[in-house]
C-alpha cells in the first residue's frame, strides 16, 4: 500500500496544485471521484487490464463512459494516467488529494455510525468533541447502523473509535480465543 501511495502522490499533488491555482477544489474533487468510480467499474477494469487493447481504445472507452461529466482537464488527467499505466491508482490519488484539501481547508471528514438516531444536541456534542480532538472543523456523515446494537463507531481518517456494543462483543470474542 505504501508503494502505491508513493507512486500516486505526484499525481495527487499536481491535481491539488492545479485545483488551488484555478480555485476549483470542489470541482476537482468531483472529477477525481468520477475517475475513480469509472476505473473501478468491473467491465471497465477488465478492458483496461486487457493487454490486447491499445491505449487509444482504452482512452476512448474511458472518456466515453465518463461522458459530459468530464471536462477537458479531467480528460487530460485520464489520458496521462492511462498512458502511464497508472489509472489503477485513482483511489490513492483521490485519497491523497482529499487529505491535502482537508488540510488546506482546516477540515476533516468523519463517519459517525450509531445504533439509534441522534438528536440535534447529541449530534452537536459529538461534532464539538471531534473538533476539539482533531483541532479542525469536522465534516461528518452520520448514519444509523442497527447492527452496532448500541453505542457509536466514529471513523476519522485512519482512526476508528469503536464504542459500540458490537465492537465490545467482538473484542471479548477475540480475547476468549486468544
Amino acid at each position: 500500500m505504501a508503494e502505491r501511495l508513493t507512486v500516486a502522490r505526484p499525481y495527487a499533488e499536481a491535481v491539488f496544485a492545479l485545483a488551488v491555482e484555478e480555485n476549483k477544489l470542489p470541482h476537482w474533487q468531483s472529477v477525481l471521484a468520477l475517475l475513480r468510480a469509472v476505473s473501478e467499474a468491473p467491465k471497465v477494469r477488465a478492458l483496461l487490464n486487457d493487454p490486447k487493447t491499445d491505449i487509444a481504445a482504452k482512452q476512448k472507452l474511458f472518456v466515453d463512459v465518463c461522458g459530459d461529466a468530464l471536462d477537458a482537464g479531467g480528460r487530460r488527467l485520464a489520458e496521462v494516467l492511462l498512458q502511464s499505466g497508472r489509472i489503477g491508482l485513482m483511489a490513492e490519488i483521490e485519497k491523497l488529494f482529499l487529505l491535502r484539501k482537508e488540510a488546506a481547508e482546516g477540515t476533516v471528514e468523519a463517519t459517525i455510525e450509531t445504533a439509534l438516531p441522534l438528536d440535534a444536541t447529541q449530534e452537536s456534542e459529538i461534532r464539538a468533541a471531534l473538533a476539539k480532538h482533531t483541532g479542525r472543523k469536522v465534516d461528518a456523515q452520520i448514519s444509523v447502523n442497527p447492527a452496532l446494537i448500541g453505542g457509536t463507531r466514529i471513523t476519522v481518517g485512519d482512526t476508528v473509535i469503536d464504542a459500540s456494543v458490537q465492537g465490545r462483543l467482538a473484542a471479548m470474542a477475540r480475547d476468549l480465543h486468544a
